[in-house]
């Protein structure tokens, strides 16, 4: 799906329960849950935006990390929560969508068992080997590993970027070693220690890695190039068609009262709007996702199905 997809997403509206009330007592401290480690993209999104948020509607937030099975531990625990709105969900598009692909018996339906209330970044992967490998472009990555079928490994966190690295295998013509890991930032310690050949990381830490002079950047996941980050070509550019934007959304258990998913929403909207959080998310290689609820939830329904199309195409099946 483009960007522009993504943007242009619309959905039916959610019903607005009768009588309901904010059950959150004000100065209560609401937990946000990020089902990926400190130091994800996931998680600075998350952490740039819930003080501006909760500047605006006068509620404090904390944030907590749970991360393990792909995003879906921490997703659970919200799943699980009561829908009173002290315990919130920042996650990814894998719990939020790809994950029904690809985990069996995972215990919750995203689009049945989750509130949305708000988008809110998004950016894309970016294929990175250390500074001082012979490999210098995504061209001689696809040579490199055609000659050594099975042993290029690559790093991932997530079950969408599991996919980028089927995908990419299939488009290429190559096989690639993917190895699961519990989050991207240990990835990127094994591809400068050298146990692993590459990574597919966000464009924050990438960016970071180039400056200090540990890692390379090859190539961004996305349609086109990022538009923070130029100077990296798209993969689509030698492999026409591979389009994998990265998104994070903010979201609530099932049953959460209307009044309250507007009142975070709103102020979530509002917050994205600021340039100083504009610079930061730009500054990680990222942009706001505008996106109301009604919006959030046609984007999660047709995510779902289409990660549930990739899966099929990559040959992938439920573990």
């Amino acid at each position: 799906m483009q960007r522009r997809d993504i943007l242009k997403a619309l959905g039916l509206g959610l019903a607005l329960p009768a009588g309901q009330t904010w059950a959150q007592a004000k100065g209560r401290a609401v937990r946000v849950v990020v089902p990926l480690p400190a130091g994800s993209s996931n998680d600075y999104a998350t952490r740039m935006l819930m003080p501006l948020v909760g500047a605006i509607n006068g509620q404090n937030y904390f944030i907590d990390n749970k991360a393990g099975g792909n995003g879906g531990i921490g997703t659970l625990e919200v799943v699980r929560a009561a829908p009173d709105g002290n315990t919130l969900l920042c996650g990814s598009n894998s719990p939020l969508a790809a994950n029904l692909a690809f985990v069996k018996n995972m215990g919750y339906d995203p689009r049945k068992d989750l509130t949305p209330i708000a988008g809110v970044s998004l950016t894309n992967h970016v294929l990175m080997v250390k500074a001082d490998s012979p490999i210098k472009t995504f061209g001689e990555f696809i040579a490199y590993a055609k000659s050594r079928p099975g042993q290029v490994s690559v790093g991932f966190s997530t079950t969408s970027v599991q996919t980028q690295i089927a995908t990419m295998s299939h488009m290429a013509g190559i096989e690639l070693l993917p190895i699961p890991y519990k989050g991207s930032p240990a990835t990127i310690s094994d591809v400068i220690g050298g146990v692993l050949f590459a990574t597919l990381t966000d464009p924050g830490n990438a960016q970071a890695q180039v400056k200090a002079g540990q890692l390379r950047a090859l190539a961004v996941s996305s349609l086109k190039r990022n538009p923070t980050t130029p100077d990296w070509p798209a993969i689509a550019e030698t492999l026409p068609g591979f389009d994998f934007p990265s998104w994070n959304a903010l979201v609530g258990p099932a049953g959460l009262p209307r009044e309250l998913v507007t009142l975070v929403s709103d102020a979530v909207l509002k917050a994205q709007k600021t340039p100083d959080l504009i610079q930061k998310y730009a500054n990680h290689g990222t942009t706001p996702l505008e996106m109301g609820p009604d919006k959030l939830k046609a984007l999660i329904d047709s995510e779902t199905t289409r990660w549930v199309r990739l899966a099929r195409e990559a040959n992938i099946r439920p573990e």
